[in-house]
């Protein structure tokens, strides 16, 4: 990959961790367990969930523009799916959508995914 690509992907990498750090962790509880503005837009029936939805896609989006592997796109894609179905229960969708943090993993896996390449 060229330097200038290279300084891109970085660039637009670190963009994308801020984003889902925002949604998943930005908000420290008392006793140290961190929450985001997903979990708390999912509190809000129908569009929370939505909205949070979006912000993920996003994310997956970026990473099909990085030229990610379909696998690693489709695995990305699969927690996005599973937040989105299981936090529109009402509370322990809530609950588990605080725990889940599908951008925060996905990101993980595309750091993986960088590493190894």
């Amino acid at each position: 990959m060229p330097e200038n690509a290279q300084n891109h992907t970085q660039e637009t990498r670190e963009k994308l961790d801020r984003l889902a750090w925002l949604l998943d962790s930005a908000i420290r509880l008392p006793g140290g367990f961190r929450i985001g503005l997903d979990g708390i837009m999912g509190l809000v029936p129908g569009v929370g969930d939505l909205a949070g939805a979006a912000f993920s896609g996003y994310i997956l989006l970026q990473a099909a523009r990085m030229k990610l592997p379909a696998t690693l796109l489709a695995r990305m894609g699969l927690n996005i799916v599973l937040e989105v179905l299981i936090g529109s229960i009402p509370v322990l969708g809530d609950l588990f959508d605080f725990g889940f943090k599908a951008n925060r993993r996905n990101m993980r896996l595309m750091e993986k995914y960088f590493e190894s390449t």
